[in-house]
């Protein structure tokens, strides 16, 4: 088996020490402390783990470290600048698009990819884009608000 000795997270070079076959969700968790990405079905089915591989939704609890050499990958993280929440962390926190917090890092992980590809959605494609991401508090109405909010500016 293969070792994979680095990877670049957040912009950043990380060393790591692993096989090929590990799971990049547990490299960020359990090598990097990377503990924002939340483990919860360990299927891909319930997008807490979402992550962004080159700017694109993936889930890392499916996703190989073999697959992840030289690309970008970003966690939660990853997404505050100079202490500055990014738009769609501050519209969630103003909607009170969560309860227990455990799918929030890859709801706006999901949110944030959507809105990288389309800066402008319509409810229904926030809708299809987000159907993968399982809240267990049921609070997709004010995620939803959150969405809506961080594509039209309104949370600044």
């Amino acid at each position: 088996m293969k070792k994979i000795t680095e990877i670049r997270v957040n912009g950043v070079k990380c060393p790591i020490d692993v096989e090929e076959d590990q799971t990049l969700l547990s490299v960020l968790r359990d090598d990097l402390d990377l503990t924002g990405t939340k483990y919860g079905c360990g299927e891909g089915q319930c997008g807490a783990c979402t992550v962004l591989i080159d700017g694109n939704p993936a889930r890392s609890c499916r996703t190989r470290i073999g697959a992840t050499q030289g690309r970008e990958i970003t966690t939660i993280e990853g997404l505050e600048r100079d202490g500055t929440l990014h738009p769609v962390q501050a519209a969630f926190l103003e909607a009170g698009a969560m309860q227990c917090a455990f799918c929030t890092s890859g709801m706006i992980m999901a949110a944030v990819g959507l809105l990288r590809r389309n800066p402008k959605p319509g409810r229904q494609e926030i809708i299809r884009t987000m159907e993968g991401n399982i809240c267990r508090c049921g609070t997709y109405l004010r995620i939803l608000a959150a969405i809506e909010n961080a594509a039209q500016g309104v949370h600044q």
